[in-house]
């Protein structure tokens, strides 16, 4: 279980490939209520 088994995490890192065993680390959405309250402060303005 090394370098070349793409089942691990050090495999998945040299193979570069994604997977459970190693996610992507995606940029957080804001979320509804925040948006909403940005656009109340746009109007505000």
């Amino acid at each position: 279980m090394g370098k070349g088994d793409k089942k691990t995490r050090k495999g998945k890192i040299i193979k570069g490939s994604y997977g459970k065993k190693r996610p992507r680390t995606l940029p957080k959405r804001k979320s509804e209520s925040t948006v909403k309250e940005e656009a109340v402060k746009e109007e505000a303005k």
